[in-house]
């Protein structure tokens, strides 16, 4: 098998539809429950924010200090927005004759127990910000002029700072809290068997590292800021509003359910615009990766307008589903300002009924726009956080995810390779009842070289990745020394073993960097040494700049003999006394093959060889070979010895060209 399928979804998506996405990807969205858009929206609502602020908090308290410094920053936001109306109310107040205001002042005190409550804290607030403000028939003195130029100024500071502080604040916590979930994805990616690469595509895992963070990242930058200083604000400015006037604060809200109505019913739209767009950028992700990994096939057999036909399809599904995201934020304003503005008129009409001073009507009309700004405000966070939980959900599903194949907690050390390799009635599957290998049994002695071949599907390269514990038989046992593979530390085993196989790696980095992958702070010498060995260096040394050539993505400036000799290089420098080839030679021409056959032979000098092999003939200096059909040996013996007993190997090698005499 593969181990990874890229783009096996796209072509699903092009056969079935893009509307069949959500089933190619069930574990997208497996664990949202099925009654989630069923919810009561106030419920609904609620339990995103709570189910972000959970995921995310095992990361915000690490920056617990920033984080609360963010809350009482918001806090002190929320809280000035109040002073606003009490200093707007206070400056028209002062352009009308004292005695006037001292009649309107004398009829509150009239009017019931809150009204005069009210009316005696304005008083007080008044007489002690009086000599510090111009006021209409008093001649300006040096406080007046002076506290009329700040006065403003120093609200507007107050206001900005603080806003600056909370937004900055949660910035910085976001940041990082992104950054350490990604590194917490990565870190559990490298953790996962083998299997679950298998059954994922790489564009599903690089929209949940990149995609969905960023959603994250937004809920709790923007979000969460938001969220601490509106909230506070609101219920500062319905102080503000019932100490100018409680009357004219009851008949606002009844306003207030028809605000929240489009708020809860957009917010569950986006959401549903958010896990569609998901799983289509999943989908354009997967094919862009299989194009760009397979370009030279697209080329050669002319795919551009067919590749481009699957791109454009996806595109158009992720517009659509784009657009509709758009359209439920982009709705609410409009719906919640004609809402506000008729309710305004109300209160305009309410007003001049009721006769409401000057100053009164200006610092509540102040208070009532300052309250529908935090109210849109509020509404953009409600539409963050339905946008970020499905992406939660995805984070979440990774890393709740368990390698299959695990390390023992008691590990038994083995340090060096003395006696021999056995395979013990190991079977296994891929799949439930499609048995690769059955009762599989071999002993290789240490200092062998064995040989595996056999038809495609037969279980060879099943063989390699059960020897480097990818996977684990499902019954039956690996031993190495008479250790159980699955007693050992993968950092033990794999120690003992150099992989070259004939899918090559090499890293976007220097050639010399790419050797000393097989092994850690390798010096320049011994660099240089296993490149002899693997008759890389002369090649090597011809380069731009040497063993510090870059060899770009994938090794792609290197011709495929190179990249392997460099391969073996790698697998040199890592000296590990069992060698595993899985192939090595399969993909290469005639001439590239007898340079890396040349370079095997010799890194296979006292070593213990496995060696898997479709040309049979880099097989024949092996002491055994096995061939297997449908995951069982039905051959076994030399090279020669094969090939006279005319069986299934002699039926290959002759298809091959090679015969037994």
């Amino acid at each position: 098998m593969k181990p990874y399928l890229v783009g096996q979804s796209c072509v699903k998506v092009r056969e079935a539809g893009p509307e069949a996405a959500s089933h190619l990807f069930p574990k997208a969205t497996s664990n949202i429950p099925a009654d989630v858009f069923s919810k009561r929206p106030i419920v609904s609502a609620v339990s995103n924010i709570k189910m972000v602020f959970r995921f995310g908090w095992l990361y915000l308290r690490r920056y617990w200090t920033r984080l609360l410094a963010g809350v009482l920053f918001g806090i002190a936001f929320g809280l000035s927005n109040a002073s606003f109306v009490w200093a707007t109310k206070t400056l028209m107040e002062r352009f009308e004759p004292p005695t006037v205001r001292d009649k309107v002042d004398t009829a509150r005190k009239k009017i019931g127990f809150f009204d005069s409550q009210a009316a005696t804290l304005q008083r007080k607030a008044k007489e002690l910000i009086d000599p510090w403000l111009p006021r209409a028939g008093v001649e300006l003195d040096w406080r007046m002029v002076l506290g009329g130029l700040l006065f403003l100024a120093v609200l507007v500071s107050i206001r900005s700072g603080t806003d600056y502080g909370s937004s900055y604040c949660m910035g910085w916590v976001s940041e990082r809290v992104v950054n350490d979930l990604r590194l917490d994805v990565m870190q559990k990616l490298s953790t996962l068997s083998l299997g679950f690469f298998t059954r994922s595509s790489t564009g599903d895992l690089l929209t949940r590292i990149n995609a969905d963070t960023a959603k994250l990242q937004r809920a709790l930058k923007q979000g969460c800021a938001d969220l601490v200083k509106e909230s506070i604000g609101m219920a500062a400015l319905l102080v503000a509003l019932l100490w100018v006037n409680w009357r004219l604060t009851a008949l606002t809200f009844i306003f207030m359910p028809l605000c929240l109505g489009p708020l809860l019913v957009l917010g569950r739209k986006a959401r549903r615009a958010a896990r569609a767009t998901r799983t289509v950028e999943t989908l354009q992700t997967s094919q862009l990766v299989e194009l760009l990994g397979s370009i030279r096939v697209v080329k050669a057999y002319n795919l551009e307008a067919s590749q481009m036909e699957r791109y454009r399809k996806l595109s158009h599904e992720l517009v659509r589903h784009g657009m509709k995201g758009v359209q439920a934020k982009e709705l609410l304003n409009p719906i919640l300002e004609v809402i506000s503005m008729f309710g305004l008129g109300v209160l305009v009409v309410f007003i001049f009924r009721t006769q409401t001073t000057v100053g009164d009507f200006v610092g509540f009309l102040t208070a009532v726009m300052l309250l529908f700004l935090s109210i849109k405000k509020l509404a953009g966070v409600h539409i963050f956080f339905e946008q970020a939980n499905p992406s939660v959900t995805r984070l979440e599903e990774i890393l709740r995810e368990e390698p299959t194949v695990r390390e023992p907690l008691t590990p038994k050390p083995i340090q060096a390779f003395k006696r021999e390799i056995r395979f013990d009635h190991v079977a296994f599957a891929y799949e439930k009842d499609r048995p690769v290998l059955e009762k599989f049994s071999l002993a290789i002695p240490r200092g062998a070289k064995v040989g595996i071949a056999g038809p495609s599907g037969s279980g060879k390269s099943t063989l390699v990745n059960l020897m480097l514990r990818f996977y684990d038989p499902v019954s039956g046992k690996i031993s190495i020394d008479g250790i159980d593979l699955r007693e050992m530390s993968f950092r033990d085993l794999r120690q003992l073993l150099a992989l070259v196989s004939q899918e090559i790696v090499l890293f976007d980095t220097t050639v010399a960097e790419n050797i000393a992958q097989g092994k850690a702070e390798a010096t320049t010498a011994e660099i240089e040494t296993a490149s002899r060995d693997a008759y890389a260096h002369e090649f090597i040394t011809q380069l731009p700049q040497g063993y510090n050539t870059p060899v770009g993505e994938r090794g792609v400036t290197l011709s495929g003999g190179q990249r392997q000799r460099i391969a073996i290089a790698r697998a040199f420098i890592r000296n590990a006394p069992i060698l595993v080839l899985d192939e090595a030679t399969a993909s290469l021409d005639s001439q590239a093959e007898a340079e890396v056959q040349r370079a095997i032979d010799h890194l296979s000098e006292n070593r213990t060889v496995i060696s898997v092999a479709h040309r049979l003939s880099t097989l024949s200096n092996c002491d055994t070979i096995v061939v297997l059909s449908q995951g069982r040996i039905i051959e076994q013996g030399g090279f020669v010895e094969l090939l006279k007993a005319n069986g299934a190997f002699a039926a290959m090698a002759r298809r091959q060209g090679i015969s037994n005499h």
